[in-house]
């Protein structure tokens, strides 16, 4: 009893909090409060998670937990095979409050809506009032987000972005943005040359912490996707910090270039592979930002680069983020063009004939990693253009990206890649025939498919299932402005070159 009248708070802090400056640990009292974190499972299973996520995630929750001890925190840390362990959030904290006689919860809020109504309908039922404080990691607030939401006829990231660049006043030189210009995007859509070497992040060998939490989830989750060895990520902040490190010096100078480039074999090319560490808590995104933001100013990197880096995480992060919280509950179920096909099984194994989705879902099992043009022009492209349902989309998502947490993979499957919010954000549906992957990488080159056939055997099915999607969701998209010049173009091919598309992606479909 001499224990549990020494504690003031129960501090809980979740698994994408690790950071030292969480809004929680701020107001805490290091003399007074017990931290509280847990492994549960019903956070390891609410997605078919990777093996190399949840080792990630683990070891990551691990480490940070040592780092508060050694600071000088009293850390309750559950661990997931504790016999005691209830397998919840919720459960965890209600039995610390109970088994400790704490009466007062506090934490940071969560990122996801689920966990949140969670912990809302627990509190509830148990009676408590917790102080829940909000996650200013992010730069724009939720409600800054939604008064800047209010009112408008459309959502457009690049407005957004132009805004927050004012606020944080990065990439600007006395109120305009460096360069002359907000956003250098038609720089980088460069292809990258065969000869092209690339060193990749940089590799950590595993301690024995981690080496303790691949046990665990080898043993506990044998049959999850994803290969889990060789584990390489850093799951530490100093470790985190010297991949930022990394990359801004070995591999920003040509991200800008060749960001939209894929290559056979190479599954990082001069990507940060930074976005995990971000949303887990291992780094800040304005510190990163800033990071690349010096290495502009000092000429080590060009503006193309940097400008298109930033725009990832001060932009388009924010602005997901953003989008999650005012559409959400029951964004995730939208389903505007009515697809209803089931996800098919190479996205869980890669066993496919296509050479481009081949590669990407091959690397993404292997590391838990692909890069946006992958998830959004080859994974993403042919789930919309095949009719799969958005639903099963997304829990693929959820479930394969070490980085992946529902606020930001949602808006960018359920609205960018798969367009079944029928264009909250996106002003058009990504869709591409063959020619596009063609253009920006060498997958075709020794594919089964041919990318210059257009239909019939042996015709890459890229191109046909372009215009099958076309024509099947006439009545929704022809009124779409960016889509006029598409449909006068399907409007003028002969009937029978209109039903060779359809007769060839429907060959297509039925084998899928």
């Amino acid at each position: 009893m001499a224990q549990s009248s020494k504690h003031h708070n129960l501090i809980a802090v979740f698994g994408d909090q690790l950071s030292e400056d969480i809004h929680a640990l701020r107001l805490g009292d290091r003399d007074k409060d017990l931290i509280l974190m847990a492994e549960v499972m019903d956070e390891a299973t609410y997605a078919h998670h990777h093996k190399k996520k949840l080792a990630f995630v683990f070891s990551a929750m691990r480490h940070f937990a040592e780092k508060l001890s050694a600071d000088g925190w009293t850390v309750r840390y559950i661990k997931l095979d504790n016999p005691k362990n209830t397998g919840s959030l919720a459960g965890e904290i209600e039995r610390a409050l109970t088994e400790l006689k704490i009466s007062s919860l506090l934490y940071t809020e969560a990122s996801e809506y689920r966990v949140t109504s969670e912990l809302n309908k627990w509190a509830t039922t148990f009676g408590l009032t917790p102080k829940i404080l909000p996650d200013d990691r992010f730069i724009v607030s939720k409600e800054e987000f939604s008064v800047w939401a209010s009112g408008r006829k459309q959502l457009r990231m690049e407005h957004f972005y132009r805004e927050v660049r004012r606020k944080t006043n990065i990439l600007m030189d006395d109120g305009a943005p460096v360069g002359g210009k907000w956003n250098f995007d038609t720089e980088n859509r460069s292809r990258a040359p065969n000869e092209l070497t690339f060193r990749g992040p940089r590799p950590v060998q595993p301690d024995h912490i981690t080496q303790e939490v691949l046990e665990l989830v080898e043993r506990v989750f044998p049959r999850n996707i994803g290969i889990l060895t060789p584990f390489s990520y850093a799951v530490t902040r100093n470790d985190a910090l010297q991949a930022l490190d990394d990359f801004v010096k070995y591999s920003l100078p040509n991200f800008g270039t060749y960001q939209d480039a894929m290559l056979e074999g190479e599954a990082f090319l001069f990507h940060s592979v930074l976005s995990q560490y971000i949303n887990f808590g291992l780094l800040q995104p304005l510190e990163v930002c800033l990071a690349a933001e010096a290495a502009w100013r000092s000429g080590e990197a060009p503006i193309n680069s940097v400008e298109g880096f930033i725009r990832q995480i001060i932009g388009w992060r924010e602005f997901i983020r953003g989008i999650y919280w005012i559409k959400m509950p029951g964004y995730t179920d939208n389903n505007f063009l009515d697809a209803t096909r089931s996800l098919p099984n190479f996205y869980w194994d890669g066993n496919t004939e296509m050479s481009c989705l081949r590669a990407a879902i091959s690397q993404t099992l292997e590391h838990s990693y692909a890069h946006h043009i992958q998830r959004l022009m080859v994974t993403g492209n042919f789930a919309m253009l095949a009719g799969i349902n958005p639903v099963e989309v997304h829990h693929w998502y959820l479930s394969v990206y070490a980085d992946a947490l529902e606020w930001v993979e949602a808006p960018n499957v359920i609205g960018m890649s798969q367009f079944a919010d029928g264009g909250v954000f996106a002003t058009k549906p990504y869709a591409a025939s063959g020619n596009y992957i063609n253009k920006m990488s060498n997958h075709c080159a020794d594919c089964r498919f041919n990318v210059k056939i257009k239909t019939g055997d042996g015709a890459c099915p890229f191109n046909s299932l372009y215009w099958d999607f076309i024509q099947r969701n006439t009545e929704k998209l022809t009124g779409n402005a960016r889509l006029g010049n598409v449909y006068r173009t399907w409007s003028k091919m002969s009937a029978e070159k209109q039903n060779a598309y359809i007769d060839t992606a429907g060959d297509f479909l039925d084998k899928l």
